[in-house]
This record gives C-alpha cells, sequence and structure tokens, in this order.
C-alpha cells in the first residue's frame, strides 16, 4: 500500500507545491518579455522577501505534517483538530504582523535587498513589494492548506486550486500589462488577487458538513504551538538557508557580472523553483507518512517508504533533467528574447541545476524523513548543508576564480556533497553496512517491536479474512495469551474485515484491508488500514444507538468494540485507520 499511496499522492503534491512557485513563474515570465532586464533585476532583488513569507508557511505546513501524521498514527482525532485550530491563529497573527513590517520599512528593506536609493530598479523593486505584501496572507494559507487537504484525500481540490490560480495569474498579468499599465505594482497585485482566488477554492472544503477538521478555540494551548513550531524547525532553517543563499548569490552575481547577471540567476532560480517542486512533493509524501508509520513503530514500513522515495526520485528527478537539458532555450526565451548575454548567462545555469536535479531530489526526501523520525537535529543539519554552507563555498570560490560562470557550478556540487554527508552521517550514526538500506532507516536498536511479536495481513477477500482470524489466533496463543482473548483477537479481525468487504468495497482489486497484530505487553494491538469507503464505527453505534435501533443489529461491530479496551479511530489520507487494544 506504501508505493500505491506514494504514487497517488505525488502529483497532488507536486502540484500543490507549485502553490508557491507558479505565481512567481508567471510574474517572472511576463516580467521578463514586457517589462526588461532592470524589473527583472528587481523582481530577483526581491525574492529574499518573499521567500521570508514562503519559509513562514512552509515551516507552518510542515509542522502541520509532522504533528498531524503523529496525531494520526495514534488515532488521536482530538489532537489533530487542536493542531488545526492551533495553526489558523499563528498563520492569522504572522501574517498580520509581517505585512504591517514590510509597509513601515519599506525602503529601507529595499536599500537591504541591494537596490540603490534613487534608481530605476530600487523604485521597481519597491513597486513589486506594495503589490505583492497585500497578498502574503494568502500566501501562507496557500502553503498551510496543501497538508489538511491532502489528509483529508481532497487531492482533486488541491489541483484545481493551483490550476485555477495559475490560470487567473496569467490574465490579471496580461491585464496588466495591456490595459491598467501599472508595471511591477500590477504584477505583484496579480499575484496577491490569485493566491486568493486558490485559498477561496480551498476553504469551500471547510465549509461542508463532511470536513473532518473542528475549529475550536477552547482546544488551543500554548503547547500545540511549540509542537508545530518545533515539526517545522528543519523547514524554517532550510528556508532561511535559501534566503541567505539567493542574498549571497545575487551580491557575487551584482559584483562579477552586474544586472545582466542578476537578471540571468533570476530566471534561472524562478524555473529551478519549480523544478524543486517535484523534489518537494516526494519529500513532502515522505514527512506525512514516514510519521503516520514511526508513531506505530512499524520499522518494516519505514524502510519500504524509503525505497519508495529513493525510486521516485530518480525516476522522476531523471525526466526532469532530461526535459529541462533539452527545452533550456525555449525556455530562457519564455522570459528573455532581446538579451543575448543574460540568455547565453541563464541557459548555461539552467543546464547545471538540471543535472542536480536526482541528487536533489534525495536530499529533500532524506531530509524529511529523518525529520518525521525524530532525528530533528540531523535533518536541520542537512537542510544547512544542502542550501547554504556547501553552495555558498562554491559561489565563492569559484566566483572568485571563473567570475559569473563559475557562480553556477552551485547547484550540483551542493547537492552531491549533501547527498555524501547523509549517506556518511547515517553510516557512522547507525554503524550498519554503507549506503545499505538499514543504514539509511537510521533507527536506534530499541525502536520498535521485536520481529516476532508482530504479524501482519492483507486481505483483499473473504478467505483472505477467515485465514487472517485463524492466524491471528495461533499467534496469540503462541505468545502466552490466554485461550478467550486469542479467540477475541481472531474474532475482531473477522468481524471488523467482514463489514470492510461488505459495506466498504468498491471494486474488485482497487480497495484492500490491512492489518497489524502487535503483543505489547500483555495486550495484542490491532491496527485496521483500509481504503475503502469511509467508515467511523464509534460514530457509527452512537448514531444507532442515539436513534434507537434495535441492539441485535450490527451485532459484529458492537461485539468487537465491547471487547476493546481502548478505541481510536482517524480518517486521514483517504484512509480508514482503526486502533483497537484487545
Amino acid at each position: 500500500m506504501i508505493k500505491k499511496l506514494f504514487r497517488q499522492m505525488i502529483i497532488s503534491q507536486i502540484v500543490s507545491a507549485m502553490s508557491v512557485t507558479l505565481c512567481l513563474l508567471v510574474d517572472s515570465i511576463m516580467i521578463g518579455r514586457f517589462l526588461g532586464v532592470e524589473s527583472v533585476a528587481a523582481y530577483g532583488l526581491s525574492t529574499p522577501i518573499l521567500l521570508v513569507f514562503a519559509a513562514f508557511g512552509a515551516m507552518l505546513s510542515s509542522g502541520i505534517q509532522v504533528v498531524c501524521s503523529k496525531a494520526m498514527g495514534k488515532g488521536d482525532e482530538t489532537a489533530i483538530n487542536r493542531y488545526y485550530t492551533v495553526s489558523i491563529i499563528v498563520a492569522a497573527s504572522f501574517s498580520a504582523i509581517g505585512v504591517t513590517l514590510v509597509i513601515i520599512f519599506m525602503n529601507p528593506l529595499c536599500e537591504f535587498l541591494g537596490a540603490e536609493p534613487g534608481t530605476e530598479v530600487f523604485a521597481l523593486t519597491k513597486d513589486y513589494l506594495k503589490g505583492f505584501v497585500f497578498g502574503a496572507p494568502a500566501f501562507i494559507a496557500a502553503q498551510m492548506l496543501v497538508p489538511y487537504l491532502q489528509m483529508a484525500g481532497e487531492r482533486t481540490r488541491l489541483v484545481v486550486a493551483v490550476l485555477a490560480m495559475t490560470v487567473a495569474d496569467i490574465i490579471f498579468d496580461l491585464m496588466n500589462v495591456y490595459v491598467f499599465k501599472q508595471r511591477m505594482f500590477g504584477m505583484g497585485m496579480s499575484s496577491t488577487v490569485s493566491y486568493y482566488i486558490a485559498v477561496l477554492i480551498g476553504l469551500m472544503y471547510f465549509v461542508r458538513k463532511k470536513c473532518i477538521y473542528q475549529f475550536n478555540k477552547k482546544l488551543a494551548c500554548l503547547k500545540a504551538v511549540g509542537e508545530i513550531a518545533l515539526g517545522g524547525i528543519p523547514t524554517i532553517i532550510n528556508q532561511v538557508s535559501l534566503v541567505l543563499l539567493a542574498f549571497t548569490i545575487n551580491k557575487v552575481m551584482m559584483k562579477t557580472g552586474g544586472s545582466i547577471s542578476v537578471a540571468a540567476y533570476s530566471i534561472v532560480s524562478t524555473i529551478a523553483n519549480l523544478g524543486y517542486c517535484m523534489g518537494t512533493g516526494i519529500s513532502e509524501v515522505s514527512l506525512m507518512l514516514s510519521g503516520i508509520y514511526y508513531s506505530e513503530e512499524d520499522e518494516h514500513s519505514l524502510g519500504e517508504i524509503i525505497k519508495a522515495q529513493s525510486f521516485f526520485s530518480v525516476v522522476c528527478g531523471g525526466a526532469a533533467t532530461l526535459i529541462l537539458i533539452v527545452a533550456a532555450h525555449p525556455l530562457v526565451r519564455l522570459f528573455l528574447d532581446t538579451n543575448p548575454e543574460a540568455e547565453g548567462a541563464a541557459i548555461w545555469g539552467l543546464r547545471l541545476f538540471a543535472v542536480s536535479l536526482i541528487p536533489s531530489t534525495l536530499n529533500a526526501a532524506f531530509k524529511k524523513y529523518y525529520q518525521a523520525i525524530g532525528r530533528v537535529q540531523f535533518s536541520e543539519s542537512i537542510s544547512i548543508m544542502q542550501n547554504f554552507l556547501f553552495p555558498t563555498i562554491v559561489v565563492i570560490v569559484f566566483g572568485a576564480i571563473f567570475k559569473e560562470k563559475g557562480v553556477w557550478w552551485y547547484f550540483i556540487i551542493g547537492e552531491v556533497l549533501t547527498l555524501l554527508y547523509i549517506s556518511l552521517l547515517v553510516h557512522l550514526k547507525s554503524k550498519k553496512k554503507f549506503l545499505s538500506l538499514p543504514s539509511f532507516i537510521c533507527l536506534p536498536s530499541s525502536f520498535g517491536y521485536k520481529p516476532d511479536d508482530v504479524i501482519e495481513f492483507t486481505i483483499l477477500d473473504r478467505d483472505d479474512a477467515i485465514s487472517a482470524s485463524e492466524s491471528a489466533r495461533n499467534f496469540c496463543l503462541q505468545k502466552g495469551i490466554s485461550k478467550k482473548n486469542s479467540v477475541y483477537t481472531a474474532l475482531c479481525i473477522e468481524e471488523m474485515a467482514n463489514n470492510a468487504l461488505q459495506y466498504g468495497f468498491e471494486e474488485i482489486g482497487k480497495n484492500r484491508i490491512e492489518i497489524r497484530l502487535v503483543k505489547k505487553n500483555d495486550s495484542m494491538l490491532i491496527r485496521f488500514r483500509d481504503n475503502c469507503k469511509e467508515f467511523n464505527p464509534v460514530k457509527f453505534l452512537e448514531s444507532s444507538k442515539n436513534n434507537n435501533e434495535d441492539p441485535s443489529k450490527h451485532i459484529g461491530i458492537r461485539m468487537t468494540l465491547k471487547m476493546a479496551k481502548n478505541i481510536q479511530y482517524v480518517n486521514s489520507l483517504g484512509l480508514n485507520n482503526l486502533m483497537l487494544e484487545i
């Protein structure tokens, strides 16, 4: 099921990652085609400010995924709603403060970014920030909505929101060029309006009766804020590193090649941000799934996640590399067609970026995996090495030796050094064979349950359910569980599986049930997970009781839940997740 989940989630997650990038890409193309090199340079200089808001949105999104995936693994619906409530409050507060500060300190900010006061570039940078800053709340909200909609199984809505945003931005940019003629301010405002359109489409899910999240101010607490922040710290470090790197490259490019080199870098970094969405999509899927299976102490499934993320990183990264190398010239021409010098530099840089995509995507996926399994400092160090230390060294050294043309080598050299760093560090930490799967899983020896204390089943039909029930009974007896409790456990598995088979299966071969049985002390833990119709047995029985239904109805579910000591249910990622302790 893990590889299938990866495949189902990757496309919507990659498209969702583009929610931040596509408007910036469209703006960059329109600015380059219609407003000239000075405007492109101004757009490039304003990038660090955009990345600051992106950093907070990404931190919040990542933190949400970490804490909610772990809550999902435990079946804790209350915790999920607590994080949902807190994240809304935090996002609204930061947005208000951030917008206010940018407006108040607009002039010194532009000067700090490298725009010289009194020049055209300074005025253009200021105009773009004026138009963009009012969209910052939607800029953040668009990122925050992604994990919630993904966990709710609303993948189609995510894709529709991003497509609508992109189309709107193209239309508004063209209207700005031909009708309103507000130049850089109009370009910023086009992005602002487009982000609000995307957020509105996403928010439509949250007002539906079937929304799985509930905003409740009574659940809000500072501890939840801290947990989200802690979960998102590696991402904020990652984004801060990117801001510092962009700032450093702009300075070096301006010194070695002037505004033409800065414009070329702006074009390449914009296209690169779109390419990085692939790594972001794969890594965010890894983060979410790893958090779930880590909380279940399922080492085998974590290994399957490593395999899946590596497979998709190589396949998707390789395909993107070929496309970008071949299409580098026409892609750059989308931005510029009147400046051969800037065009040549951008083509050279884009092709070097393309070669870096496979190691870059692998690095991003491993970074999020280690974040999910609690190796936070390790994940943070990867961010610093990948997005600041290694590339900055290359930029400074190669820039001094080979001038602006040498700066571009930071793409490939930085990513290869980072991948080598990860491989060596996990080998030293895990003390497992170099480049082996156990080495990359990187779990302490005390993690999880003994292999002989766990048994798993996949159920596709009634014969599988009967076989799983019998195997579970024998497993319990072998583990010293009483005959009565062994029968109870077997009965739970058979009853819940048959219920899903009868009422949840929609199409032969499409649905499946995965059951994990674990002996923990004197109890047996049963985890049911299926991709059938949404069904919460606890609420179902409560509803039946409130409607005064015949107690003899649904006797299997009633009996199963009555035998359980603890019950947790949550629906997430389009999956039913039921945890029972017998």
